[in-house]
């Protein structure tokens, strides 16, 4: 059996580059790679990048290219990227639709950050993958939350259990 994860990457923060000439920031390269090998990840891993947007971009047909992507992919296990203010629209969009195992994952701040939960999020989202049942999940703030049960709380800037 094939072990390796499949990381789909759709931009968010997490891959945010701030240009400070411009005062805004944009999304750039995916820095998933770069975390994964600064964290000594040796579990085999494939990482394609599915689209660049923040997630208030992202629109019913983009989540039918995310669905499609994760569709596409020879691996049982799918971790996304994906930007955190319609993470959980995303993910309850691809409940049902494939009995693989699918975390979401993000950041608050950007990878590029020294101050970001970008690291973690993503760590924490190669052990949920491996290690839970099949079925769409996201994690975030340190905790594993299932698809349709989970809202970003914009005044704490954290998710929860909605």
């Amino acid at each position: 059996m094939d072990d390796t994860i499949a990381v789909l990457t759709t931009g968010g923060t997490i891959d945010k580059v701030y240009f400070d000439a411009k005062s805004e920031f944009a999304v750039g390269d995916s820095v998933v790679e770069d975390l994964l090998r600064e964290a000594h990840v040796d579990r085999p891993h494939r990482l394609v990048e599915v689209m660049r947007k923040d997630s208030l971009e992202i629109t019913a047909a983009d989540r039918a290219e995310i669905l499609a992507a994760v569709q596409a992919c020879p691996e049982r296990a799918v971790v996304i990227t994906h930007g955190t203010d319609t993470m959980a629209q995303t993910a309850e969009a691809l409940v049902g639709a494939t009995d693989k195992t699918i975390v979401l994952t993000g950041a608050l701040s950007p990878a590029r950050f020294a101050k970001s939960d970008a690291t973690f999020n993503v760590g924490m989202a190669f052990a949920t993958v491996q290690t839970a049942a099949p079925g769409v999940y996201i994690v975030m703030n340190g905790q594993v939350f299932a698809a349709g049960e989970v809202r970003k709380d914009t005044t704490r800037n954290a998710f929860v259990r909605s």
